[in-house]
């Protein structure tokens, strides 16, 4: 089995136990440039709030470099607040396989100092 492989079951595993709680989902992609989150309804069919890296606004307030913990951390405190702008305080925090520490951790913290509740 290969390394992704690992994390995309890693992964399924986490989204069935979020769709069996009927919470929103709070959903992390990491690329080696990049961090993205985005929002789901508790459905999982709709997207509530997204941000990400590739942002003009973001990538502006980074100065271009996406793949490190500030840059992580300008995307949780956005998505969070555009989280609560569409109404929602309480997440489950889907991490998509990878594991918790660095710029995902990063992003996470950020997001609850912004007032998002995991």
């Amino acid at each position: 089995m290969s390394k992704n492989e690992s994390r995309v079951r890693r992964a399924r595993q986490t989204r069935i136990k979020i769709a069996e709680q009927l919470a929103h989902r709070l959903s992390v992609h990491r690329s080696n440039q990049h961090i993205s989150a985005q929002l789901y309804s508790p459905c999982g069919t709709k997207v509530l709030a997204a941000a990400s890296t590739m942002e003009a606004d973001i990538k502006k307030a980074v100065e271009g470099k996406g793949g490190n913990s500030a840059a992580a951390s300008q995307v949780g405190k956005a998505i969070a607040e555009r989280a609560l702008k569409a109404g929602v305080t309480e997440v489950a925090f889907d991490r998509s396989g990878f594991r918790y520490h660095g710029r995902v951790k990063a992003l996470a913290d950020a997001a609850r100092e912004a007032g998002l509740k995991f």
